[in-house]
């Protein structure tokens, strides 16, 4: 029971934490003042049909498992430590695209690097063990004009597609369901098979406060 539980533990805090580290760079470029965020992240076929566009989600936020999955992507000089989703760096500039789903009761991510605009696609990577579902929705700020950079409501991604919203993510919460290691062992009479743990991500691009 001990070890099972450690083991949870430490696949609950590894998960969140490379998500939150992921997830919070969203939107991230270098020098901002020779560059734009529309030049920075440029239409990527497949994936952000927009330029500027820097997440994108899957899913209506109930699915059935394995739930739903969320794209990022983000900028590095190359050589700055700027790290991706299964914690690797670059010497060289590169955009790194990042795709958190479940797979086979497995959190993965799949990395795409973009070097001079050519798009390489590394194959999805297990980050933990035991996760049965990941649950999106976005906190947007709808009403743009409001005064603040602040979420007024959580979408699915549907939603925040329909409305074209993506520009206005201002935080992500992110809902991972783990299997219960405590089920079925001797001595134990939990019949809760699985355990979710939310956390809500803000995106350093996005929020702030205005002066």
């Amino acid at each position: 029971s001990q070890s099972g539980l450690a083991q949870l533990q430490d696949n609950e805090r590894i998960a969140l934490t490379i998500m939150t580290d992921v997830i919070q760079q969203s939107g991230y470029y270098v020098n901002p003042v020779a560059n734009t965020v529309t030049g920075s992240f440029p239409i990527l076929a497949g994936t952000f049909p927009t330029a500027g566009q820097y997440i994108v989600g899957t899913g209506t936020g109930t699915a059935a498992a394995p739930g739903d999955s969320v794209t990022v992507r983000y900028n590095t000089a190359g050589g700055d430590g700027i790290m991706n989703c299964l914690g690797g760096t670059t010497a060289v500039a590169t955009t790194f695209v990042n795709t958190f789903s479940v797979n086979g009761n497995n959190l993965q991510c799949q990395l795409t690097t973009v070097v001079a605009g050519i798009p390489n696609v590394n194959a999805a990577a297990t980050i933990v063990t035991g996760v049965t579902k990941l649950i999106i929705f976005y906190g947007v700020q709808t009403n743009s004009g409001s005064g603040t950079t602040s979420a007024d409501t959580y979408l699915d991604a549907p939603t925040v597609t329909a409305g074209s919203y993506w520009p206005s993510v201002k935080s992500v919460q992110v809902q991972l369901t783990f299997v219960n290691p405590l089920v079925g062992l001797s001595g134990q009479t939990t019949t809760k098979a699985n355990l979710a743990l939310t956390r809500v991500i803000a995106l350093m691009a996005t929020t702030g406060v205005d002066t």
